[in-house]
């Protein structure tokens, strides 16, 4: 038995699958090339970048499509314009003429205050869930803040909304300052109740305005 027969032997299982030894840097360093088929990799596009200026609500109504069979939305500090708002948002089947896709949902959260006060918590929230409801949902289970140094981040996946068998689920997780001085982190994951399209989403306060802050749309191959 020649040495490589030896040392390929010596790296298998009898079952036939490759032991955590037989990768080191010298076996990745010996690969020249890879076949464009050996190998299956996702790409994440940037589709569109929102920027809010006091604004209404940002919505996105094109570039949801059956290009993508995801779609991730990030939130790079919203700062909302009235203390105590919540960031929500709906869907459109019709391109943005009107937001009012019924949503089941559920939420819960975590907490801490700045203070170390002992009233931390994981909870469900369930004055944050909708059932069967067109009403915007909101995602951050709790108030935001509006010192000048409190936002809002976090990520949002929409999935598979250019289906026409199947409800659209969504899920998200984002962390926020509260206008009472909390970090949460909130999930917030659902479905909205339709076999038709999604092609439009939309985000608001449900007082007041977008203050500042940008809203990036990827789509995910």
């Amino acid at each position: 038995m020649g040495t490589i027969t030896r040392t390929f032997a010596n790296n298998i299982t009898t079952s036939g699958v490759f032991k955590p030894t037989a990768f080191n840097n010298a076996s990745f360093d010996n690969v020249s090339s890879l076949s464009s088929a050996t190998i299956e990799g996702g790409s994440v596009v940037l589709l569109s970048t929102q920027t809010a200026s006091a604004s209404a609500s940002i919505s996105f109504t094109s570039g949801i499509d059956s290009t993508y069979k995801e779609y991730m939305f990030i939130f790079n500090d919203i700062h909302p314009q009235t203390d105590g708002a919540l960031l929500t948002f709906n869907l459109s089947t019709d391109g943005g003429s009107s937001y009012n896709v019924t949503k089941t949902t559920s939420a819960f959260r975590t907490y801490q205050y700045e203070t170390n006060a002992l009233n931390y918590e994981v909870a469900y929230q369930t004055g944050s869930d909708l059932a069967q409801s067109s009403s915007y949902q909101s995602l951050g289970t709790s108030n935001l803040g509006a010192d000048n140094d409190q936002s809002f981040v976090g990520v949002f996946y929409l999935f598979n909304p250019s289906s026409t068998t199947y409800v659209k689920h969504f899920l998200s997780d984002v962390n926020l300052s509260t206008d009472d001085d909390r970090t949460v982190r909130a999930f917030v994951a659902g479905y909205g109740n339709t076999t038709s399209a999604i092609n439009a989403i939309d985000f608001k306060c449900n007082s007041g305005n977008i203050d500042a802050g940008t809203i990036q749309m990827f789509g995910i191959l």
